[in-house]
């Protein structure tokens, strides 16, 4: 039987491009094909940007709770269906079904939020600004927005931007990950099915020409990336000079500090789930533990390397592991499973000491599944490659600081700025790290301090290559124009 052929969604019609070349999409966990996936040409950009601009006047124009009343239904759809459509995300993705519920959960949640956008979009007035004269702001949709997604959060990241770009009156263009495009064919068609007007939403599928297509276009207003930083920066200097509203959230090093009074055992578990969780391929996984004074460093070395030895690694559709509490599935394909591998080989060569190896790993009847098992480093010096270099993989690596301040320069240091934790009882601690710490999103004894919905979620530095974050309230000012109204009001002769 042949694999399932994707389709765009172009001007509320599903369409096979013509002429096109085709990229079979594995499910990481086996190798299989479950389905394949055109790349598309600058035509289907175009074709779908026409359709967005078209539909962009009507929709502008339509009253603000009859734009959201779309996304009320998609966030029933979203309930009701919870569990079919993680089972689809993990086959295409190969997080775990936790993992994936929790995706979910966290699409739904800004699905809701941007419900509220007739509330969140509205203006400001400043009667008497001056004497008779009256101050106005008013908050107005742009245009096209089209955002480029990545492979880890084939449900969660789009919706970081779509709902908020089109309850507040823009039309949208998505171009979902060609490595796991078929979760966002499925949330495309329930939106049509909710009774979103033709235009308001296209999908166009493909690989990196599509994404550059839809940078160079004049068409679109503005762009959201989600990637690598060195991607992040040529989106956001291609926008630069051609004026286009940009939101480039790059890569990520999350380091988790452990000081002498933390609770050890619930520390342990916490960096557990915070580092294997979708098998480390999320810019919010922890990645580099900082263990303050000679005692916590080997306590943490110790357990952590133990823990992480009991981590189940499998295919998640597995029954066989479905009552287990900490399974973590394959990476995304055997290009990722190459670059882990060789970062492990390299910290190896840097001196670093593996503590556990997660090479070779062997998963029972999986043999083509592209699977890394969880890998720890000690003994690591800040500023080596294994340091500096997002693995975005099951690679941790336990750092020794001598005291707090010495923990915050390696933070700081350190290239990227996306989030960073610190585990203790120390209020003044606490309270030093989430003022003095160089990253945009901080946990206090929390190893994934990723916001809900109704606040911005964004990084530092090289984590991110723009000022309005995404999600919340933040994002209504990249998807609006402010125009000020002066007004005078003429006395009566």
């Amino acid at each position: 039987m042949s694999a399932r052929r994707l389709k765009n969604f172009v001007n509320g019609e599903w369409v096979e491009p013509q002429g096109c070349s085709w990229l079979d999409v594995e499910n990481p966990s086996t190798g299989g094909i479950i389905a394949q996936v055109p790349l598309s040409r600058r035509a289907e950009v175009d074709a779908a940007v026409s359709a967005a601009s078209k539909a962009f006047p009507g929709w502008a124009a339509t009253p603000a709770d009859k734009r959201v009343a779309p996304l009320f239904k998609l966030a029933a759809k979203i309930r009701d269906n919870r569990e079919a459509i993680a089972r689809l995300l993990v086959e295409e993705n190969g997080k775990s079904l936790p993992d994936a519920r929790a995706e979910l959960d966290r699409t739904l949640e800004n699905v809701e939020t941007a419900c509220g956008m007739p509330i969140l979009q509205q203006g400001d007035k400043l009667v008497g600004a001056a004497p008779g004269i009256d101050g106005e702001v008013l908050r107005l949709p742009i245009g096209v927005f089209s955002m480029i997604a990545p492979f880890n959060f084939p449900a969660m990241v789009p919706f970081w931007f779509l709902p908020y770009a089109i309850a507040s009156g823009n039309t949208f263009v998505v171009k979902p990950s060609e490595l796991a495009p078929i979760t966002m064919q499925t949330l495309c068609a329930w939106l049509e099915e909710c009774g979103l007007p033709k235009g308001v939403v296209n999908l166009v599928n493909g690989d990196r020409a599509v994404a550059e297509a839809i940078v160079a276009h004049p068409g679109i207003a503005g762009v959201s990336v989600v990637g690598r930083s060195a991607t992040c920066l040529a989106v956001a200097s291609a926008c630069v000079r051609s004026n286009k509203r940009f939101q480039a959230m790059g890569g990520a090093k999350n380091h988790l500090v452990v000081m002498p009074d933390a609770h050890m055992e619930e520390v342990i578990r916490n960096m557990i789930t915070s580092g294997y969780g979708c098998a480390g391929q999320r810019c919010m996984a922890s990645s580099a533990i900082v263990a303050v004074g000679d005692a916590a460093y080997r306590e943490v070395s110790e357990r952590f390397t133990t823990a992480s030895s009991h981590v189940i690694v499998a295919d998640p559709l597995d029954p066989q592991v479905a009552a287990e509490p900490m399974v973590m599935g394959p990476v995304i394909s055997a290009g990722a499973q190459e670059f882990i591998h060789s970062m492990i080989d390299a910290g190896v060569k840097e001196g670093a000491h593996l503590e556990l190896d997660g090479r070779g790993i062997q998963v029972r009847g999986r043999s083509g599944g592209h699977f890394v098992g969880p890998t720890v480093f000690s003994g690591v010096a800040a500023g080596m490659n294994v340091h500096q270099t997002e693995i975005f993989g099951p690679v941790q690596i336990i750092l020794k600081a001598p005291r707090l301040d010495d923990a915050i320069r390696i933070i700081n240091e350190h290239p990227y700025g996306n989030g960073a934790s610190i585990y203790t009882q120390n209020g003044y601690h606490a309270r030093r790290f989430k003022i003095e710490t160089q990253a945009g999103m901080i946990g206090i004894n929390v190893g994934i301090p990723a916001p809900v919905a109704c606040l911005p979620f964004g990084g530092m530095k090289s984590s991110q290559f723009s000022h309005i974050k995404a999600q919340g309230r933040s994002i209504v000012n990249f998807f609006t124009e402010e125009k000020i109204v002066t007004e005078r009001y003429w006395p009566e002769s």
